[in-house]
């Protein structure tokens, strides 16, 4: 059946910028996708929307993507751009064309299909943003990966850690006139006039490393290539030159550079080409020419040690005089052959008309810099460290002045034109047989010589030289429990261990080894020198084919040039005999458990003291034009659905607001801050009323006019002083707006404006919203923003300590916590009498994009306080943390790749885990059930009175290109059963009158117990919480000291303040491990007089 493709219309759905970039991007997933009638495309960096729609008629299914329809659609493109007929004309696909058939043809466009999610709120996250402003009329076309067997654009290149933009790239490249420029790994660029080596377009997701001169630029990712083009046709790629003159090619030959395959080393005219290195051959009367590494010439009368053709693609390197042709590779000699005949026969480096022989230079050197002798090269390789840029007019003077100029002490100069310099010889360098042998006359002074093939004319700013033996691999001497395992192969881009670290000017084996085992990473490797892997045991058995010899793994350290570091893909392996990481899986899971429909995505939730849960959502800008932004949940009726509701009301739009519960005797709930406009300043206030099956009446309570925030605040975090007022800290000034980095009091002081300004969060903005916060016994308050934290004085808020930065990843330091890399933090139980040191623990988190798979906590009090890390059984950013009333905590929901936000994230982790602190670091986490249900943003984990987790929300906003969403808005209400309720004990129950607790105080209740007795029994109290974006702000869990006559047992309340912030707390009783319901109690009363504020007639207060 015959195929047609009638023309597509491309239309600009509503007034936003496209750009060429964006045409071309949507142009090919056009041409490679399996395509409805119309296919809407959103451009994430430019806000547009473009359709495409066109009609294949009687297309077979089977060339759905074939080259064939590509083929015929690329035709269609052209014709587009010859015959302006469309509504719009896609000027920059038309300019694009020769390079986006170029690139197809090269295959570095993949038949893949990227699609950028049609979201509508993505919150500003610098480091995220892959569209980059290109200078020079360049232009971003995509992400690339790096080539198997070399560099993807291969030409010139350079480092700079420290300032390297994707602008300073480009100018680099376009400064020597090549066509493409790519950076990588945040400070590394490279140039070329093509894609080599099998490099090829891949999800622009890869290239997720911020530049490290502009974090809110992409310079691509380790192996992943961010690249622009200068919108020239490219020229054609190098190709083997099949003869010149009477020279016949004869392909590709091995070469070593300890037994050459042609003996003699000529000095070309130039730069190296196929031309230069066969008449510098003709010259000196050798019949055998062979170019190698782009720019060096070897002769010969035959093959010698063993030269033998080699595969032709191993000869891959363009020639540094003439980019079309190639010149060899690494140890490979594109040879040719003289088919004529020669005017003489050999002649061994015959000087050039009228020169003079040649010799060291032992005078007139700088300091105390002398020659050092005549040395043999690359025996075992380089035998130094760093080779400059080769120099046609360079002398011995000018390489020691740049040696020198770098700090280095020891500089060498080989085969006329190259300037190495190091502080010692490394690789078994050793003297050669004789200073003659050091004969090639320098390029910028024919009387001094500049080495020779292979040898080096070195020179010493001291009378003693370091030469470092010939490396080994190491194995022995290693730290903890690793052991050696092999040289293991490594495919490239499909590497054995997923965690790369590089370490370009120190890796080393213990380094390495240390740096995985810290992160609890058993498997570990170094490759290419400078590389360091960790991964799993697991890893070796999906991804590696297998063991090489120990021979090729032969790159030395970039830190210890007498260890071997790896080789060209050949991983280094070494393996943690040991027991590393102990991740409980018992038999008593517990499970989760639907509860009921929900009629909104809950943000923010919160267990009232009525034990009834308040949630409240977007108001204004939710998914359902009916919502009031505001419902309550009564657990009791949760088999009658419309019972079950309580509808209420919210004036403006808490989205993304924070909470606590007040310490009135009302345990009023505060919520502060949303989303825009007057939202940003909103103070909203619900007194829980009601009982379990019976209705309240009371609302939410707010008037802007009359009471508001000092300061705007979208993602504040919140907290009950040790005073009992609250302090309000961060956010932003509404939607992806400026930051907020201050800080203020409810009820505001008198006297005017009262916020302060922090430094630190106006540093780290975007990446430090709702912050952890928690008073500390001492009666110091622990801020946590972004990946730093530090204690504050509660009184004026000035910093008194700076503690060490959070660790991120194994891979990266500049992972965050906070949101949008939103990890989860908690304050650990803390036991009577309160004498041992209070922990933070904050779990998961994310490193830009990729998500945590640890926990790390700190006593923030302790001398030299320092984090450990505890590695989790999985990936997770946007978990959620309920602390359970047996002391251990419920970490749920979340991500297992992205950042907090709509759109960011669609890997769903749906296993539970279980944390119990009084196990040994390594040995806290068990693994427990999974849900069905995909928890991502927004959602939460709130325990209830009866020692269940309420597992509400979800709000990812990610969507299929054909606007079907991925995972849905979440009503669903589940629970999880702890494993505590699962083992099928009766929960004991217990009576209590006084609820008003003093400090110190004494007070009794009347315990029923079912399993144990009362010297088994513990009591803990729980702080009231309210939990947004996995930040439970208020959380703290106490085990009070108490003593029991009978079944009355006296509890004695929190000594002070400091240990327990004024507020309500819900009492258990465990029988065992089995939790009672718990009741709730108020411990340090009201001092604030919170109870009395506001005092404005329209809101109802319960006094103190």
């Amino acid at each position: 059946m015959k195929s047609s493709l009638r023309l597509a219309t491309v239309t600009v759905l509503h007034d936003d910028h496209v750009t060429p970039g964006d045409i071309l991007s949507a142009s090919w997933v056009l041409l490679t996708s399996i395509m409805k009638p119309q296919h809407d495309i959103r451009h994430g960096s430019t806000g547009a929307f473009i359709r495409y729609s066109f009609d294949r008629q009687s297309l077979p299914a089977s060339s759905s993507n074939d080259v064939h329809f590509r083929t015929r659609a690329f035709a269609w493109i052209a014709s587009v751009c010859r015959v302006p007929v469309l509504p719009l004309e896609p000027r920059g696909l038309c300019e694009m064309l020769p390079l986006l058939v170029s690139l197809a043809a090269l295959g570095a466009l993949a038949p893949t299909v990227v699609h950028a999610s049609a979201f509508h709120h993505v919150h500003r996250l610098h480091k995220l943003n892959r569209r980059q402003a290109a200078p020079l009329n360049w232009t971003f076309i995509g992400c690339f990966t790096e080539g198997q067997n070399g560099r993807t654009l291969s030409s010139a290149s350079y480092v700079n850690d420290t300032s390297m933009t994707d602008e300073s790239c480009i100018s680099f490249c376009a400064g020597q006139s090549y066509f493409f420029a790519g950076t990588e790994f945040g400070q590394e660029c490279y140039c070329g006039d093509f894609f080599a080596n099998g490099g090829t377009n891949t999800s622009l997701s890869d290239c997720n490393e911020p530049c490290v001169g502009n974090s809110s630029e992409i310079c691509g990712a380790g192996s992943r290539l961010s690249v622009y083009w200068n919108g020239l046709p490219p020229p054609p790629p190098p190709a083997t030159v099949p003869s010149v003159g009477q020279w016949e090619s004869l392909g590709c030959y091995n070469d070593s550079t300890a037994a050459r395959t042609l003996t003699f080393g000529a000095n070309t005219d130039g730069a190296v080409d196929i031309e230069s290195c066969t008449d510098a051959c003709f010259n000196a009367g050798y019949p055998i020419a062979g170019a190698e590494f782009a720019d060096q010439c070897f002769c010969g009368l035959d093959f010698s040690n063993g030269g033998a053709p080699a595969a032709l693609t191993d000869c891959n390197m363009p020639c540094a005089g003439n980019g079309s042709e190639f010149c060899g590779g690494p140890n490979r000699l594109n040879v040719y052959n003289f088919t004529g005949t020669l005017p003489h026969g050999p002649v061994t480096n015959p000087p050039p008309p009228g020169q003079s022989p040649v010799f060291p230079v032992t005078s007139g050197l700088p300091s105390t810099w002398a020659y050092a002798g005549c040395w043999v090269d690359s025996a075992f390789g380089r035998i130094f460290d760093t080779e400059l840029p080769d120099n046609q007019n360079v002398t011995v003077e000018g390489c020691i002045a740049s040696c020198s100029d770098q700090n280095f002490t020891i500089a060498g100069l080989e085969f006329s034109v190259q300037c190495f310099c190091g502080n010692e010889l490394v690789n078994g360098g050793v003297l050669a047989s004789s200073d003659s042998v050091c004969d090639m006359a320098c390029g910028g002074n024919a009387t001094e010589a500049c080495g020779g093939p292979s040898l080096l004319s070195v020179y010493s700013l001291s009378p003693n030289i370091t030469a470092l033996p010939v490396p080994i691999i190491q194995n022995t001497s290693l730290p903890g429990e690793w052991a050696y395992q092999g040289c293991l192969r490594d495919l490239d881009p499909n590497r054995v261990f997923p965690n790369q670290i590089i370490n370009t000017d120190n890796n080393t084996v213990e380094a390495c080894l240390n740096q995985c085992a810290l992160f609890g990473y058993p498997a570990a490797g170094v490759e290419f020198g400078d590389e360091c892997y960790c991964g799993d045991f697991s890893d070796v058995a999906a991804n590696s084919p297998g063991f090489d010899v120990d021979a090729n793994c032969n790159i030395p350290c970039s830190g210890d040039a007498i260890h071997y570091c790896g080789g060209v893909q050949r991983l280094q392996y070494y393996a943690w005999n040991g027991t590393m990481n102990v991740w409980h899986t018992p038999e008593n899971t517990g499970y989760y458990e639907f509860l009921i429909g929900g009629v909104v995505v809950p943000l923010l939730a919160t267990l009232g003291i009525n034990n009834k849960v308040a949630f409240l959502e977007k108001h204004g800008t939710s998914e359902f034009s009916n919502s009031t932004g505001a419902y309550e949940l009564d657990l009791t009726l949760v088999d009658n659905f419309t019972l079950a509701w309580r509808t209420m009301h919210v004036q403006t739009d808490v989205f993304c607001s924070g909470a606590v519960v007040l310490p009135d005797k009302a345990g009023r709930q505060l919520n502060i801050g949303g989303w825009s406009d007057d939202s940003t300043q909103g103070v909203r206030l619900y007194w829980p009323d009601g009982s379990p099956g019976v209705n309240g009446t009371n609302d939410w309570q707010e008037n802007f006019n009359e009471l508001k925030l000092q300061q705007q605040r979208w993602y504040p975090g919140a907290v009950v002083l040790s005073n009992g007022s609250v302090l309000v800290v961060g956010g932003e000034v509404g939607s992806n707006g400026w930051p907020s980095p201050s800080l203020e009091i409810l009820p505001a002081p008198e006297g005017g404006p009262t916020w302060i300004f922090l430094d630190y969060l106006n540093r780290t903005d975007p990446n430090n919203l709702y912050p952890f916060l928690d008073i500390l016994p001492s009666g110091k308050l622990f801020i946590g923003y972004y990946n730093e934290a530090r204690l504050l004085d509660q009184g004026t808020f000035e910093t008194l300590n700076v503690l060490p930065n959070m660790p991120g990843s194994v891979t990266s330091f500049e992972a965050g916590r906070t949101y949008p890399m939103e990890g989860t933090a908690m304050l650990l139980p803390m036991h009577a009498p309160y004498t041992d040191p209070a922990t933070i623990l904050v779990c998961g988190g994310s490193n830009f994009g990729t998500a945590l798979d640890n926990c790390v906590s700190i006593q923030p009090e302790a001398e030299n306080a320092t984090w450990a890390i505890e590695r989790m059984p999985s990936k997770r950013v946007m978990p959620c943390i309920a602390a359970l009333p047996d002391g251990t905590f419920l970490i749920v929901n979340g991500a297992q790749q992205g950042v907090a936000g709509f759109g960011l994230a669609t890997d769903p982790n749906l296993s539970a885990l279980l944390y119990d602190p009084t196990l040994p670091l390594g040995q806290r986490i068990s693994i427990l059930n999974t849900t069905i249900v995909a928890r991502l943003y927004h959602s939460e984990a709130t325990l209830l009175y009866d020692g269940r987790v309420l597992i509400t929300g979800s709000d990812p906003e990610t969507y299929e290109p054909d606007g079907t969403p991925i995972f849905p808005e979440e009503m669903r209400v589940e629970v999880y059963i702890p494993p505590y309720i699962n083992q099928g004990f009766i929960q004991p129950n217990f009576t209590i009158n006084e609820t008003d607790w003093d400090y110190n105080g004494k007070y009794q209740i009347n315990v029923t117990l079912f399993q144990g007795n009362t010297s088994t029994m513990r009591v803990s109290l729980i702080a009231a919480t309210s939990s947004t974006h996995g930040n439970a702000m208020g959380a703290r869990t106490l085990f009070p000291e108490f003593t029991c006559e009978g079944t009355v047992c006296t509890i004695t309340a929190p000594p002070n303040a400091f240990i327990s912030p004024p507020g309500w707390h819900q009492l258990w009783v465990l029988d065992g491990p089995t939790p009672s319901y718990s009741h709730w109690v108020r411990i340090g009363g009201d001092p604030a007089e919170i109870g009395n504020w506001p005092d404005f007639p329209d809101f109802t207060v319960p006094g103190v």
